[in-house]
Order: structure tokens, then sequence, then C-alpha cells
């Protein structure tokens, strides 16, 4: 078994979690959410995070508006809808149960 894809196939399970975290209070565009996650020991680059953007915004949890820049063309903001709120909502609660469990079996 391979380390790195482990690594991997577990942080893949979380980034839909923590990208609507992020936009759960202040809307953002694509290359401003790969640069906070860079800030952290996630991979995440342009292949990855433009397919789950997509994916959120077909099932209608973020939908998208686009802004003037004023360093370069108009940027794609992404918002969290009412929908994905209350989806954002049930993953806070899973997560929570999971890590309450993951800490459970470790420490046993």
């Amino acid at each position: 078994m391979n380390i790195e894809n482990t690594k991997t196939q577990m942080s893949k399970g979380i980034f839909e979690y923590c990208i609507l975290s992020l936009i759960r209070n202040e809307d953002k565009y694509a290359s401003e959410i790969i640069e906070i996650f860079s800030k952290t020991k996630f991979d995440i680059v342009e292949g990855t995070i433009y397919p789950i953007l997509t994916r959120l915004k077909n099932a209608s949890y973020l939908s998208y508006y686009w802004q003037e820049s004023n360093q370069g063309p108009p940027r794609k903001y992404y918002k969290i809808t009412p929908e994905g709120l209350l989806f954002l909502n049930q993953l806070d609660e899973i997560w929570s149960d999971i890590e309450k469990s993951v800490k459970q079996i470790i420490n046993y």
C-alpha cells in the first residue's frame, strides 16, 4: 500500500466539506480557495478544485457571479446557496460524529 495514495483518498473525501465551509461566510473565487488550501497540508490544484466546484454548483449547493477585478480579468465568485447551507449543516454533524468515532477508536 502506498501512503501517498491513501493520503490522497482520505483528503478527497473532505474537500467538498472544506470548500463549502470556506464559502459559508464569504464568497470566494477559485484561486483564493486554492491559496487557502496551499497554506495547509492539503494538496489541491486547479484540476481538482474546478470539478468539485462544478459538482457543487450542479447540485445547487453553490451559485456564482462575475465581479470585475483590479488585477486582471473578471473573477468568478462562488456563493453558498440556501440548499448548500443546509447540506453543509448536515456535513458539520457528520464530521463531528466521524471525528468523535475516530478519536474513540484510536484511543481505545
